[in-house]
């Protein structure tokens, strides 16, 4: 019995670390998110799951405090390196690469929830983000990892701003959040709001304001109008929205819907800026543009807190 108690309180710790990707505490919420993933792509799911586990095993074997397991927190990180490196890599140790990567950013995880735990400023998910741009870069110096042929460095002297195309409400509302786990559908991205409902009615309210913020933002600013479709633009500032007027807001943050809405707006022009700062390169904005946002917004309340 006691076995089997373990078990599930594990398999709860792995669900809620896909959960905790888009800042949610429930492992119900995790699993349907793990179906809509499962859904776009078989080995997406594989990889997500997995690297779910590999995270919270991580926790486990480390040693970390057992709320913390239990929470998915030293999880997120894996999953989404896992997937990105799924995706964005290939070759025969593609698997073996985005696995180990998530191990280690479970690890990165810990070591940044160390130093940073006395700003009380949360982590996010940068140790995704900077573990990924590291391993993506690497491939270039090192012939066991291989990058995907859709990563491809661009000269900006050729860059051309190309806003031609139509732009569909509702598909860019459900890639918006599609986007978060790189999927662009519109059943996945059903089945995430649904997700994200299921943890509270008002994280999923301020799910569709931040994609519809992000979606009106990037029109009026002339941004592409594929990337728009895309849901490009609408994920950092789904994550947010959530971060800074619900899950990180305090007792005197008044203002924390408007905030939040004006964070989400500048997550914005921040993507397109990290977009061409990375094209040289052959990256992706990933999720900095939500750090970004979300640490400006948090370290400002410190000092003003009613914001």
């Amino acid at each position: 019995m006691n076995n089997n108690k373990r078990s599930l309180s594990f398999l709860s710790a792995a669900l809620k670390g896909i959960s905790q990707v888009i800042l949610i505490d429930n492992a119900l919420s995790g699993f349907i998110i793990l179906l809509a993933i499962t859904i776009s792509s078989y080995s997406l799911g594989i990889i997500a799951l997995l690297s779910a586990i590999i995270g919270t095993l991580v926790g486990k074997l480390g040693g970390a405090d057992e709320k913390l397991i239990n929470q998915g927190l030293l999880g997120y990180n894996s999953v989404l390196t896992g997937l990105a490196l799924a995706l964005f890599l290939t070759g025969p140790y593609m698997w073996l690469v985005a696995l180990t990567g998530s191990a280690v950013a479970a690890i990165i995880t810990a070591s940044m929830m160390h130093f940073m735990g006395k700003t009380e400023v949360p982590i996010l998910s940068f140790p995704y983000i900077i573990l990924t741009w590291f391993i993506l870069l690497a491939s270039y110096k090192l012939e066991g990892i291989n990058l995907s042929p859709t990563l491809v460095p661009q000269n900006l002297s050729n860059w051309e701003l190309n806003t031609a195309g139509e732009i569909y409400f509702l598909d860019v509302i459900f890639n918006g959040i599609g986007e978060i786990f790189f999927l662009s559908a519109a059943l996945p991205g059903i089945l995430i709001f649904i997700a994200v409902f299921i943890a509270g009615w008002k994280l999923g309210i301020y799910a569709i304001i931040g994609n519809i913020v992000a979606l009106l933002t990037a029109y009026v600013l002339g941004g592409e109008h594929n990337v728009i479709m895309l849901g490009l633009y609408g994920y950092n500032a789904i994550l947010t929205i959530i971060a800074v007027s619900a899950v990180f807001k305090n007792e005197h943050s008044r203002f924390s819907p408007i905030t939040g809405i004006l964070a989400a707006c500048l997550t914005v022009p921040l993507t397109a800026s990290i977009s061409i700062w990375l094209l040289p390169y052959g990256l992706m904005a990933l999720t900095m543009p939500f750090v970004l946002c979300t640490w400006l917004i948090l370290g400002a309340r410190k000092v003003l807190p009613k914001l």
